[in-house]
């Protein structure tokens, strides 16, 4: 059963679409669970101004997307780069255990987002946790 603001995001998502010039790109998924998320970001002064995303799955997934989009604009990439998968589930008033791994690409593709937009401006990546979600697929990491 998905809460009221998951079916919010999911029926109304928020910053849907592609982004024009994007400064980061973060494309992240599993094409056997059928979750491919794409986020883009904007970013001046290093905060993130504009943020918008792309997803092909469940409605979790999308809900995630939408909330994960909201949750890093007007952040510091710093900020942003907290944001984690307990967060953006948080924020949705909850996931079901087994949609929890939509949170995890949610926080997988903003991390690939930053790191994108850190590599085009000759920065450093910031280290990643990889494979998180697909882990949570293969059961070499327990649900959060």
């Amino acid at each position: 059963m998905y809460s009221s603001k998951v079916m919010d995001h999911f029926m109304n998502p928020r910053n849907v679409g592609v982004m024009e010039n994007p400064d980061g790109v973060g494309e992240v998924g599993n094409p056997v669970c059928g979750d491919i998320m794409k986020i883009f970001i904007r970013v001046e002064e290093n905060r993130i101004v504009d943020a918008k995303f792309m997803t092909f799955g469940c409605g979790a997934a999308i809900a995630s997307s939408s909330m994960a989009t909201e949750l890093i604009k007007g952040k510091t990439l710093e900020e942003a780069w907290e944001v984690s998968n307990a967060a953006v589930a948080e924020a949705l008033e909850g996931l079901p255990p087994v949609k929890m791994h939509c949170s995890v690409l949610a926080e997988e593709g903003i991390h690939k987002a930053i790191n994108d937009y850190r590599t085009k401006k000759g920065l450093e990546p910031w280290p990643e946790e990889r494979g998180a979600h697909h882990a949570l697929h293969t059961g070499e990491a327990e649900e959060p």
